[in-house]
């Protein structure tokens, strides 16, 4: 379920705030047993109806929309071109297979858990570390990954 959010941020020095913007659901939340991939979708279904967060608009389909779009084998445009027509999560996924490829279990566990991974230990490593210190979070230890930031930075953590 999306909710309404009003979001203060100290940014150069001043609050700012984000009233009547939505969040898109945790990467972590699956569609079809793929992490990443609904939050996908609700970006773009937020970004179509003029809700969307205005800090994720200029990374929509990069990095991890990005990916996941590869993931399917379609490319980002077609996909947000499919949701724009409507649609169950599940149905938009299933024509990706249809359009694209369907990924095996296997591809799936592991695309899972690279995921959930990322920002520990890698090259998205200083990225975290940048994202929680412009959040004022950077005291918070236990965020070591990226979907873990997403989710504290959203006020799920």
């Amino acid at each position: 379920m999306l909710e309404f959010r009003v979001k203060a941020r100290q940014r150069h020095g001043e609050l700012v705030y984000f009233s009547g913007m939505k969040y898109p659901r945790s990467p972590k939340d699956t569609v079809g047993g793929i992490v990443y991939f609904g939050r996908m979708i609700d970006k773009i279904r937020l970004m179509n109806a003029g809700e969307l967060h205005p800090e994720l608009h200029a990374n929509l389909g990069k990095g991890f929309d990005e990916r996941a779009a590869s993931l399917v084998g379609v490319p980002y445009e077609s996909i947000r071109a499919r949701v724009g027509e409507g649609g169950s999560d599940d149905e938009i996924l299933g024509w990706c297979f249809q359009n694209g490829t369907r990924p095996t279990e296997e591809q799936i566990e592991i695309w899972n858990g690279f995921m959930v991974k990322r920002g520990w230990n890698d090259e998205l490593s200083e990225t975290l570390v940048r994202r929680k210190k412009e959040s004022g979070i950077e005291a918070r230890d236990e965020i070591q990954t990226m979907f873990q930031y997403i989710d504290a930075d959203e006020g799920r953590l």
